[in-house]
């Protein structure tokens, strides 16, 4: 059983939630989110919103709390082989309540199938809130190129809601 131990980013400014699955093996040992060089989720967002790919930890999170991002998985502890979704067992989930009381949460995202399968299976019933199913951005997801799923997570943007 592996433990989701990295907290959630956000603030009352938030205004979308992005929800991944469960931290990769290399996010679970950097403590922090989407730490593997090979996935794209930090420079999908550094282009969907224009601005420079924020490196450190501290970059990351001033870059989601200016852009009234709020980040977290849907996933706080599951049976898990390597980094891998399909082999995910034994889901508990996050409650996402404590980010929906503190922060204006007007649209939620997740980042991938099986993150939206989870959502919709688990946290959607509690609190009623449908969220929209954006292409992962893991090094995984090979039918998606950069241009394609900056097309795609262009749906973030708070103008665009």
């Amino acid at each position: 059983m592996q433990i989701h131990t990295i907290q959630p980013i956000y603030n009352r400014d938030s205004k979308i939630l992005i929800l991944g699955t469960f931290p990769s093996i290399k996010s679970r040992e950097e403590s922090f989110f989407y730490a593997h060089p090979q996935n794209r989720f930090w420079k999908v967002l550094a282009l969907v919103f224009e601005q420079s790919l924020p490196n450190s930890i501290e970059e990351k999170t001033e870059f989601l709390l200016k852009n009234k991002i709020a980040l977290w998985d849907v996933i706080s502890s599951c049976d898990i082989v390597g980094s891998s979704d399909s082999s995910i067992k034994n889901v508990k989930v996050n409650d996402i309540g404590k980010i929906l009381k503190i922060a204006d949460i007007q649209k939620i995202f997740v980042n991938g199938n099986k993150a939206y399968q989870l959502y919709r299976k688990y946290i959607e019933p509690e609190f009623n809130i449908s969220a929209v199913c954006l292409p992962s951005t893991s090094p995984a997801n090979a039918r998606y190129n950069l241009e394609k799923l900056l097309e795609d997570w262009q749906k973030i943007k708070i103008g665009k809601l």
